[in-house]
């Protein structure tokens, strides 16, 4: 039996055609669905220990890091596990397990979705 927990990633040119969550948050005021799907995102993001491991896999080459890379932000490595899970449950990252490591991307349509809800129009 395998762990290996992978999601498809979409196509670059894809990426144009993804839905965000939520319209610009200056287009009309958020339905409640809304608020509430924006709101996890941003509480996975409003940790600090998080956004730095948002942020480490981010920038690693190819969007995807090892947790061996990535679990230097100063706290044990039970805790950084902790903050990786609470960013996968808001699917902000995926994971697959490679032999005893676990490598973590950023799921692309989130970093979209982000960006157009963001966006002033």
């Amino acid at each position: 039996m395998s762990n290996v927990s992978a999601l498809p990633l979409l196509d670059p040119e894809a990426l144009d055609a993804v839905a965000p969550c939520c319209p610009p948050l200056t287009e009309r005021p958020f339905t409640a669905e809304e608020a509430e799907r924006s709101a996890r995102m941003f509480k996975a993001l409003g940790d600090p220990v998080r956004l730095r491991l948002f942020s480490a896999v981010a920038s690693h080459a190819g969007g995807e890091a090892c947790v061996c890379d990535i679990s230097d932000v100063g706290v044990s490595q039970p805790t950084v596990s902790h903050h990786l899970k609470k960013l996968k449950e808001a699917g902000l990252l995926t994971s697959e397990r490679r032999g005893t490591w676990v490598y973590y991307k950023v799921e692309p349509s989130v970093l979209a979705a982000m960006g157009q809800l963001l966006t002033v129009r």
